[in-house]
């Protein structure tokens, strides 16, 4: 394909977004760290996680973004580029270089590092053991500040029951442990309950996402074991709550101050690039806008940890495309939240909770389509008619992944797909991309975020939660 016909295929790839959304030229001036009550205590903490949004992520998401508004895409920064805090976040679990979401998000929310895909529990427990999770429970921060009279809201596009919105609240030895269906035999008969089920007996005022089919037995269209389980009937009946499926429910229900169960997908809730125009499933930003005005209404202030799942998921697929809508949807919610708060009284925290193998290089010129082939400078600077070409002579992408289902495994390497919705070509082959073992950026904003500097450690940011908050 011509460079003209990628761009033309880029163009009605890349959606127009709302208002909502910031540029580098409409985004409001930077705050001073006085201005913006960075020595202050914080009443209310809203943490963003970008699932997967490593430094590399950042940078091509912020060059998809710019490039969506006809621009050359370098020049943009997203809504939480514009942060005057920043720090880099080291990501490891206790037992691996390279991490999974469960311990990452385990160490935010307690404040100690643990093993790989164990929620809310010590590293003393083994992956997988019952025993070993009842004896070594770690408390979230979301239960001590509840229990301090916090609202707590966990809002995902993921399975709300995922690993990431499940550590806020849950305690498991096993993150596949979505629903009790998941959990042996011999280890449910120990005690340990499933993760949807936790969160159901959490004392949340609101929680969004994917993930229905965990909370419903089978006579629901669910997964449970008892064909009649109805969690969200039970919570509602127990809690006065209101259980919601779509973006209507979810604005009517989110306009009084009964707690709110919002769950809009039997999985994970659908891509960006995929949703429909009619679908019944509210954006991220929407979620944010929803979540933060019924949040406010709590008198004594909250925490809300909002999660961008689906970026993690484009990367594992090998689809870059959709890896960066998802960021830009994020970028969407944080200047919504941005926009919404007071900053001398709010802290607004946006991190990953690892990286991934993916890569932007190869020396495109400027502007040059991210999704698209490289095309390189001539010797005097300037901009080739055609795509720059291989020692093997085909072209390749900017954007790539050491690893995944995108990989080449025949010779002669076949051209990379025109299609900027394709995977990207990958290096070694495995049915799913795997993570980066590389620090992660910490951006922060309002107030206690002059504590947010330096290369810390992950567990650092539940002390710096803690801290802003007085805990």
């Amino acid at each position: 394909m011509t460079r003209p016909g990628i761009v033309a295929a880029l163009t009605a790839l890349l959606l127009p977004l709302t208002a909502a959304c910031t540029t580098a030229q409409d985004t409001p001036p930077l705050l001073s760290a006085s201005a913006a009550g960075a020595d202050g205590r914080a009443r209310n903490v809203i943490l963003f996680i970008g699932d997967g949004m490593g430094v590399s992520t950042v940078t091509a998401g912020r060059i998809y973004d710019g490039q969506s508004r006809g621009g050359t895409g370098e020049e943009n920064l997203l809504a939480f580029e514009h942060f005057p805090q920043l720090a880099l976040v080291k990501t490891y679990n206790t037992n691996q270089q390279v991490p999974d979401s469960a311990g990452t998000a385990s160490a935010i929310n307690t404040g100690v590092k643990t093993r790989a895909g164990m929620i809310g529990v010590g590293p003393e427990s083994l992956r997988g053991d019952c025993a070993g999770a009842l004896a070594h429970r770690l408390p979230t921060m979301a239960e001590t500040l509840a229990g301090r009279g916090k609202a707590i809201g966990i809002v995902s596009t993921a399975r709300i029951t995922h690993a990431t919105p499940a550590a806020v609240f849950a305690h498991v030895s096993e993150r596949g442990w979505e629903s009790d269906a998941a959990i042996p035999e011999a280890e449910r008969a120990k005690g340990c309950q499933d993760i949807a089920r936790q969160l159901v007996d959490f004392p949340f005022t609101l929680a969004m996402g994917g993930g229905r089919t965990n909370f419903l037995g089978k006579a629901g269209g669910g997964a449970r074991l008892d064909a009649t389980d109805n969690l969200p009937g039970v919570w509602a009946a127990r809690t006065g709550g209101v259980y919601v499926q779509d973006r209507a429910g979810m604005e009517a229900a989110l306009a009084g101050d009964r707690p709110v169960l919002g769950l809009f997908a039997d999985s994970h809730m659908t891509y960006t690039l995929d949703r429909a125009p009619d679908s019944r499933e509210p954006t991220l930003a929407e979620m944010t806008q929803a979540a933060i005005a019924r949040m406010a209404r709590h008198p004594g202030g909250y925490f809300l940890m909002i999660e961008a799942g689906r970026i993690d998921h484009g990367h594992h697929d090998g689809k870059a495309a959709y890896a960066l809508r998802e960021v830009q949807e994020l970028s969407k919610a944080v200047a919504v939240a941005r926009a919404s708060v007071d900053l001398s009284d709010t802290l607004i925290l946006v991190t990953a909770d690892h990286s991934h193998v993916f890569t932007l290089g190869g020396y495109p010129t400027r502007g040059n389509p991210i999704l698209g082939l490289v095309t390189g400078n001539d010797a005097r600077g300037v901009a080739n008619e055609r795509p720059s070409l291989a020692d093997d002579g085909q072209p390749y992408t900017a954007l790539g992944y050491r690893n995944g289902p995108g990989a080449v495994t025949t010779a002669p390497r076949p051209a990379p797909s025109d299609d900027p919705r394709a995977r990207q070509q990958a290096l070694v082959p495995l049915s799913a991309e795997t993570h980066g073992g590389e620090d992660v950026p910490l951006y922060a904003i309002g107030a206690g975020s002059a504590q947010v500097r330096g290369v810390i450690e992950q567990n650092r940011i539940h002390d710096i939660i803690m801290n802003a908050m007085g805990e």
